[in-house]
Order: structure tokens, then sequence, then C-alpha cells
């Protein structure tokens, strides 16, 4: 009976499979339907590939077809590639597709800008489905942007066993006594590729692999419109004696042109606004005389990492219109530094905007230090004198017609622990909603005593004192006419001055570092 059972269900699957019908494609050029007809691939680096980019391809037919030929137009020499049904290539023949289904072309790119059409720097391709000489063959167009640029990259050798040792930059040792080093390399007057690498121009953009370091006692000078691209895990560091002097200026057009402005080396749209990206812009202890102007910070782990300071009672760096953007983690981050700003603006930040720690002496007017980052842990501004062992001297953190704003309940976050923490905010906008009033009672926050507090807004709630921005989760902080800013500014800090966009304040003026506008 087993054995008669067995035979029974053997003779069962053998019909099932003697009834399948094998797929019979026909060849076929035409009739296809395809998702879009070009393939915009966003600009790329020279010799930097692309990301890679999708086309559908739809057989709408009720028959199974077979593309005899599917293949770029200019075959195996084509900077372009492509991945079909899974295979790597140019050019590929019989490429099948079942009745009313459809399939993935996977594009991209890596090319140079010789490549490209000289007087626009395209650099073209097609798909061709079928050969061009027959008249129902079709296409779909590829297009990139390829941009030229001065790279700045570490050294590196080969190994006998086929990996690299990449030049390294000496950070010290750590608390056991070890060396601390990182991938990089110092910017050199007279480099072979480059040209002087210590002077950034605008002719095109600069593209940072590792880290870039300003020697001692050199200055690196970033020209106005200049357009600097870091790579994940890159950034640069001013050393001790070094400085860096960011010569931005105002723009009269949406393109920024006069802007400079650090991001990453994605291009692509989808990255436009994707925190941390890239690491720091790291002024190590004893840097010097920093001075930035008009500059943008996009997309970093830490926009500026400040770690000490000079010794003098000079301010190690010194901002002028300067807007920090979706940084992971701290839009500045200072320990024990001693910084200025005006015009300063920083929003959606992981952890805090702007953070003085390990005391220091801080000084920022006409500013606006938001944070609207998605989730409710972060803080606006931070300040301490301790870290975790030592405790170190606020010496001063002084606001003046500073707004500080965002999507938290406590925009300020106050930590002392030591004797000299010396903080005042004077004619400032301030969200601080204690709903639950743990802080009642904190004689860090008595916002009635006007040696920390003079003449400040409080917003208590989401509703009252509102700083009625455009779009602040979209980094638009220009405040409207319904704004509690609006004519609430300390004039004597305003007198002579003009905001962010380079209009002049009149009295009264407005607290932030924009005049108020009506929106659109």
């Amino acid at each position: 009976m087993r054995r008669l059972l067995l035979l029974i269900l053997v003779g069962f699957a053998v019909s099932l499979t003697s009834c399948r019908n094998d797929f019979e494609f026909e060849s076929r050029t035409g009739g296809l339907e395809f998702s879009k007809d070009t393939v915009y691939l966003d600009t790329v680096f020279t010799n930097i590939g692309s990301s890679t980019y999708t086309l559908k391809v739809y057989n709408r037919s009720d028959k199974n077809i077979s593309i005899p030929s599917l293949r770029l137009k200019d075959g195996t020499a084509s900077k372009y590639r492509l991945m079909v049904d899974g295979m790597a290539g140019q050019v590929f023949e019989n490429v099948e597709i079942l009745a009313k289904d459809s399939m993935y072309i996977f594009v991209s790119v890596t090319a140079e800008v010789a490549d490209a059409n000289p007087t626009d720097f395209l650099y073209t391709d097609k798909i061709l489905f079928g050969d061009e000489t027959n008249p129902n063959h079709q296409k779909v167009e590829l297009v990139t942007l390829i941009q030229d640029a001065y790279f700045i990259y570490p050294g590196r050798v080969q190994n006998p066993d086929e990996t690299y040792t990449y030049d390294e930059l000496n950070l010290g040792v750590d608390g056991d006594g070890n060396p601390i080093s990182i991938r990089g390399r110092f910017l050199e007057e007279t480099h072979p590729a480059n040209g002087n690498e210590l002077h950034w121009n605008n002719t095109k953009p600069y593209v940072v692999y590792g880290y870039a370091a300003v020697p001692s006692n050199k200055t690196l000078v970033v020209d106005a419109g200049a357009r600097i691209h870091f790579h994940a895990e890159s950034g640069l560091i001013v050393a001790n004696n070094a400085s860096i002097q960011v010569n931005g200026s105002p723009s009269t057009t949406e393109a920024l042109e006069n802007e400079v402005i650090f991001e990453g080396d994605r291009l692509e749209p989808d990255f436009s606004e994707v925190p941390g990206q890239w690491g720091t812009i790291w002024f190590s202890q004893g840097s010097t005389n920093n001075q930035i102007k008009n500059l943008t910070v996009k997309n970093a782990t830490v926009g500026f990492l400040v770690t000490g300071n000079d010794g003098t009672s000079t301010p190690t760096l010194d901002l002028e219109n300067t807007q920090f953007y979706n940084c992971s983690n701290v839009g500045i981050l200072a320990r024990t530094g001693n910084i200025v700003g005006n015009n300063v603006v920083i929003n959606n930040c992981g952890q805090a905007s702007f953070a003085g720690s390990f005391g220091g002496s801080y000084e920022f007017i006409h500013s606006t230090f938001a944070n609207y980052w998605s989730s409710s842990n972060q803080t606006v501004i931070l300040l301490d004198d301790y870290d975790g062992s030592s405790i170190y001297a606020l010496n001063k953190a002084d606001f003046k017609n500073c707004i500080i704003y965002g999507s938290a309940n406590l925009s300020i976050n106050l930590k002392k622990e030591g004797t000299t923490f010396n903080y005042s905010f004077d004619h400032c906008l301030i969200k601080f909603a204690d709903y639950s009033n743990q802080f009642t009672n904190n004689p860090l926050y008595n916002f009635s005593n006007s040696s920390l507090f003079n003449n400040c807004l409080i917003a208590r709630n989401s509703t009252n004192n509102n700083p009625d921005f455009k779009d602040a989760r979209n980094n638009e902080l220009i405040i409207g006419e319904d704004s509690a800013a609006k004519g609430t500014a300390d004039f004597n800090f305003s007198s002579g001055t003009f905001d962010i966009l380079n209009n002049s304040r009149t009295n009264p003026s407005d607290i932030g570092a924009y005049n108020w506008t009506t929106f659109d």
C-alpha cells in the first residue's frame, strides 16, 4: 500500500510538470514603455562615480517578448554602466520580458570633465532598444553634468598584501599615552596638482578626502564664492598657531554667488539636507585669528569644533554672517573657546545648536539659535563648566538681541559646578516652557533677574512670544510680521549694522539675525 501511494504521488507530480507550457518569446523591437524618457544623473565630480539611478521598462502587450539588442549607443566605450537582469555591462542581447511585466535597468556613470561637452560640461549617451537601423528602435537619453574640481587627499603607499597605508596627522596622545592619529595631510603652498592649497579660490570646487590641515604659522584663505565639499569622515583642521580666513561676501541672487559653502560631496538633491555626511572644521588648541564671513556650513557631524583658545584676550574665532544647518551632533561645539559672533544662524542639530562647554568666553549679537531636530532630546544653547573631572571658568557667555527657540520645550540648558559662571541674555527671545515647574526655584533660570535676563521675551508655551519663522524645519528662519521679535531689540546693539541678508537695521530693530519681512 505504501508503495502504491508513492507511485500515485510521483505520477501526480509528473502530470503537473507535463502540463506546464515552456515560455515562448517573440523577438520584437518597439512597443516598450519607459518610466522616463531621459535619465538625469545629477552632477558628479570628475572621475568620481555617481549614485545608481533606475529606469523601469514595461511590456504592456499580451506576449512574452525578447529584445534582440539592448545597448549603450557608445557601446563599451561609454562611461555609463548598466545593470540588466543582474548582469553588468554596456551591451546585451535577447533581453526577455514576460507579457504584462516589467524590468529594471540600473544606470551609473564615472566620467572625466574631458569626456563632457566643453560648452556645457554635459556628458551624454543613450540606451538603445533595438538596432538603430531598425525604424522601430527606441531610446532613452542619459545626461549628467561633470564638474571639475581640485582634489585634496592623503597620500598612500601600497603594501605587499595589496592594502594601503595612508598619510596620517598626529593628534597627540590619549589618556593612556597612546598616539592618536587621523587620516589626512597638511596643505601645501606649492602642490603639483592643486597649486597653492592655502588659497582656495572660486574657479572650481574643492573636494577633500580625509582631513586637510592648515600648518602652524600659516593661514588658509578662502575666496568669496568658493565651494568646498568634504567626503565622509573628512574635514579641516586648523593647527596650533594656524589661521583660516573665509572671505565670503553678500550675494545678490539665490545662487549665493558670493557665499562660501562647506558641505558634503554628494551632489544629488536627495542628499542636500542630510545630516552627518562629513566630519567637522576643527579649530585646535592654539589656532588663532580665525576670521569667518558669509559662510554656510551644511550636513556635518559637528559644524565647528573649537578646542581651547590662543591664550589671549582677542577672540580665537570671529564669526560674521555665518550659518550652520543639519549637523548630526552640534552646530558649534566649543570647549574652553573664545568666540564672538554677529548674525550667526544655527538650526537642526542632533544634540545642541551651540554648546559652550568647559567654560570659555562667548559673545553673540543679533544671532538666531534654533533647533527643530526631529527628536525632543536636543537643546538649543548648552553652557557648562565641568568635563567630568575638572572645573573651568565660564568667564563670559553674553547673548544680545538673539532668538533662542526650538521644537523642544526648553531651549537653554545651564550646568554650573564652579564659582565662575558668568552669562547674560539681553533683549533675547527665549523659549522656556517649564510645564512641570522643575526650574521654578533654580537661580540659574531666574528670568526676573535683570543681570541675567535683561528685557527678555520668555516663550512659556508654543503660542506666546512666537518668533514666527517662515519655515523653521526647512531652515528658513527669517521672521514674519507677526513675530514677537519684531521691533523689540535693543537698538544700541543694532545701530549701524546690517542683518544677515545685508539689509540695514533701522530703529526699532528686530531681535535675531534677520529683519522681519512679509511672507509671500
